[in-house]
This record gives C-alpha cells, sequence and structure tokens, in this order.
C-alpha cells in the first residue's frame, strides 16, 4: 500500500522575526487541503528543514499533523548530514503522529553507497514509520545509485524520491526495481519530470509547484493515472514556464516570492538563503500572471 498517489506538496515554513509563522502556516495547509493535494512533506528541503531546531520542529509538525487532522498522510522531513540527528527527528515526528518520514541523503558528507544503507538503516531502526529516501546529487553531492535504491527496497525502506538530472539514470532506476515497485514507491522529484516518470511507473510527485498551484499537480497525476495521457502531457507542457520560473534562484526562495505574490506572507528563506533577488521579480510576477494566480 503506497503512502500516497498523487501529489505531494513539499510545503514551504513561514517563518517570521519570533520563528514560524503559524496563522500564515495553517492557510497554506488549508490552501492545499482545499485543492486537491494527497499528502504534505512538512520542514523537508523546500519547508528549510535544515535551518529548523529540533524543539521547533517537534511544534512545527504537530500542529501540521493536528491542523490536516488525517485528512491526507502527513511526511515529515528528517533527513539531514548527521545520522544521530536525523534519528532524534525520525522519533519526533514518529511521537507527533506523523504518516511517514522523508529522509535527505546526508548532504556535504559524500558518504559511500554503503554508508548511504548504513545511514538508511540506521534511520528505519529509529522509529517504526513508513520512510521515503530523496535523492537530489545536485544538492547533496550524493547520488543513490539505481542498484542501492533496490537495497535500501530489501531493507524495508518504503520508497524514493527521486530528483536526479540524469534521465539515463531514472531509466535505470526503473528497470532495476521493476520487480519492487509493488512494495517501493518511486515518486518524481523534479516537477519538469513528472509526465515522463509517471509513464515509467512513478506513483506520483513530491513537488515544489504544488505549493503554488496545488489542484493543478494533482490533476496532472490524476489524469495520467485516469489514462488521459494526453491531457496529462499538455499539463506538463502548460506549466514547464512557471517551473523554471520557480528556480531561477535555488529552492525555496522563488517559490516563497510567487506564494507572497498570491497573498501568503509566507516570509523571506532564514539564513544562508536570502529573498529572490529584483531582477527575478519581473519573469516571476508574468509567468504568475499567464496562468490567473494573480492579476
Amino acid at each position: 500500500m503506497p503512502i500516497f498517489t498523487g501529489s505531494g506538496v513539499a510545503l514551504v515554513t513561514p517563518f517570521d522575526n519570533d520563528g514560524v509563522n503559524y496563522e500564515v502556516f495553517g492557510r497554506l495547509i488549508d490552501f492545499q487541503l482545499q485543492n486537491k493535494t494527497d499528502a504534505i512533506i512538512v520542514a523537508g528541503t523546500t519547508g528549510e528543514g535544515s535551518t529548523i531546531a529540533e524543539d521547533e520542529y517537534g511544534e512545527l509538525l504537530a500542529y501540521a499533523v493536528n491542523r490536516v487532522g488525517g485528512r491526507v498522510p502527513v511526511i515529515a522531513g528528517t533527513g539531514c548530514n548527521n545520522t544521530k540527528r536525523a534519528a532524534r527527528l525520525m522519533k519526533i515526528a514518529e511521537g507527533c503522529g506523523a504518516d511517514a518520514a522523508l529522509a535527505v541523503t546526508p548532504y556535504y558528507n559524500k558518504a559511500t553507497q554503503k554508508g548511504l544503507l548504513a545511514y538508511y538503516q540506521a534511520l528505519l531502526d529509529a522509529a517504526d514509520m513508513p520512510l521515503l529516501a530523496y535523492n537530489v546529487p545536485t544538492r547533496t553531492g550524493v547520488n543513490i545509485q539505481p542498484a542501492t535504491a533496490l537495497e535500501l527496497s530489501k531493507l524495508g525502506v518504503a520508497g524514493l524520491k527521486e530528483a536526479n538530472a540524469s534521465i539515463e539514470q531514472i531509466m535505470e532506476l526503473f528497470r532495476v526495481c521493476a520487480d519492487r515497485l509493488d512494495v517501493f514507491d518511486i515518486y518524481s522529484g523534479c516537477d519538469e519530470y513528472v509526465f515522463p516518470m509517471l509513464a515509467l511507473g512513478a506513483r506520483g510527485v513530491i513537488s515544489v509547484m504544488a505549493n503554488v498551484i496545488p489542484a493543478q499537480t494533482h490533476d496532472m497525476v490524476a489524469h495520467f493515472m485516469a489514462g488521459e495521457t494526453a491531457l496529462s502531457r499538455a499539463e506538463q507542457y502548460k506549466y514547464y514556464p512557471l517551473i523554471k520560473a520557480l528556480f531561477l534562484e535555488v529552492n525555496p526562495i522563488p517559490v516563497k516570492k510567487a506564494l507572497e505574490l498570491m497573498g501568503f506572507a509566507a516570509g523571506i528563506p532564514r539564513p544562508p538563503l536570502t529573498e529572490l533577488e529584483e531582477g527575478h521579480i519581473g519573469a516571476l510576477l508574468a509567468e504568475l500572471r499567464k496562468l490567473e494566480l494573480i492579476s
């Protein structure tokens, strides 16, 4: 049984001078639930989990679980480059009632494939909850190879968010894991690859653009799953310019600005990230207006 099928939003965390802006966080959760999002990922990399303290993390996650109220799965971001801290986050997530965890590979340390297996085993041992691995080598400097993904499935890891830019490796991933896809769910981690990954066998997407267009992202996956592949493909084409605009600078800088322009005071990212540069705001505005997300 998959943790979810469809569109999971990698939800931003709205900060203000006092910490998390819970009024806005609640509004963002409600916006997602009202617009067909199939899962909510809290304190992941888009949610700036690396700059959230552990006490703050528990409060944030508990709030999300309570606000969602079981309507869709809440998935907790638990990965970091300190295995002991990641294990503690797993325990906190379990205690808060999260439905599953999503753990990015340890960044900067550049673990070997053997080290990655040990890292995910430690997280599995830390809490009794489903665990998704997250591969995003452009951000972490480490790459889960397809053969390692297969081994992760045998350890009991429930699935993989794949954000590798290599279509060749993605193809090999699905080929190697073909016989495990009933117990090992693969999700697109790149909004620009949703349709091609669905065609290969993905369960859906864990999405940045869903912060801005949740219903449309859900529909892209739902149309594919319903056999309306031409419509799903057309939607991928339609939203591609917005996807590019949401990555004009490192995520989540542009998506936080997009939400601000849409009326959500998402705040600026925490240091060392900064606010979107003035020179990029016009391009982002143009894409939001084309889709009639703002006037």
